[in-house]
């Protein structure tokens, strides 16, 4: 009788065994996968450790302090100091005064020009000399101003507005000033506008007759 070779069945592993080995493989995964890019506490990724913190208020005062201003030209130093230096209104007694009192300042035919121009811009917005004329001298005569504060500039435009200003006036209501209004503008062109030494008389008879009619127009019109 022939011998049977009966051999057992392996039995197959458990389908659970499989699974587990699954999440095993996935959470190392995911591990390694969310490691390589960490997040902050908000959710986003972390700022780089190089990157410098803002300053704060008190900081940046600091430092706005400790910084130099930038190199600047002497035009533009010059045009600054102007506007710091800007004149106040005057009234006919200061203006006479600096007329006769000033003329040997080495800035005497600027400044002279800028007390005029804030004094004439005050009297153009009196209600009875304020019309479009007088509005259109006084521009004028602001822009002249302005511009003599570049570098090389020509003062002459500045007294020419002046006495273009005084024009509109004296024809708004002012008959009487016509002819030392004429006068101040023949004076004004003979003014090269460089103010010389040797213009130094001619720039007081022109500040000084200025002052004169400055004072007319402070009084009340005909």
């Amino acid at each position: 009788m022939a011998d049977i070779n009966i051999q057992r069945k392996k039995s197959s592993p458990s389908p659970w065994i499989l699974v587990l080995l699954a999440l095993l493989v996935l959470g190392l995964v995911g591990y390694f996968l969310f490691r390589s890019a960490p997040d902050d506490e908000a959710g986003r990724p972390a700022a780089p450790a190089s990157s410098a913190a803002p300053a704060t208020d008190a900081e940046a005062d600091a430092m706005a302090r400790a910084t130099p201003p930038p190199a600047d030209g002497a035009g533009n130093n010059a045009a600054v100091a102007d506007m710091a230096a800007e004149e106040a209104p005057a009234t006919p007694d200061e203006l006479a005064s600096f007329a006769t009192t000033e003329a040997d300042s080495p800035d005497y035919a600027r400044r002279g020009l800028q007390m005029l121009s804030a004094t004439l811009g005050e009297l153009a917005d009196r209600a009875d000399l304020r019309d479009a004329t007088v509005s259109e001298r006084r521009n004028d005569l602001t822009s002249a101003i302005s511009r003599s504060s570049e570098p090389n500039a020509s003062l002459r435009p500045g007294f020419v507005a002046v006495v273009g200003l005084l024009q509109a006036m004296q024809q708004k209501a002012y008959p009487t000033l016509e002819k030392p209004v004429a006068e101040l503008s023949e004076q004004a062109q003979q003014l090269s506008g460089r103010a010389t030494t040797a213009e130094q008389p001619a720039l007081q008879a022109f500040f000084t007759k200025a002052a004169e009619i400055v004072r007319t127009l402070n009084e009340p019109a005909s």
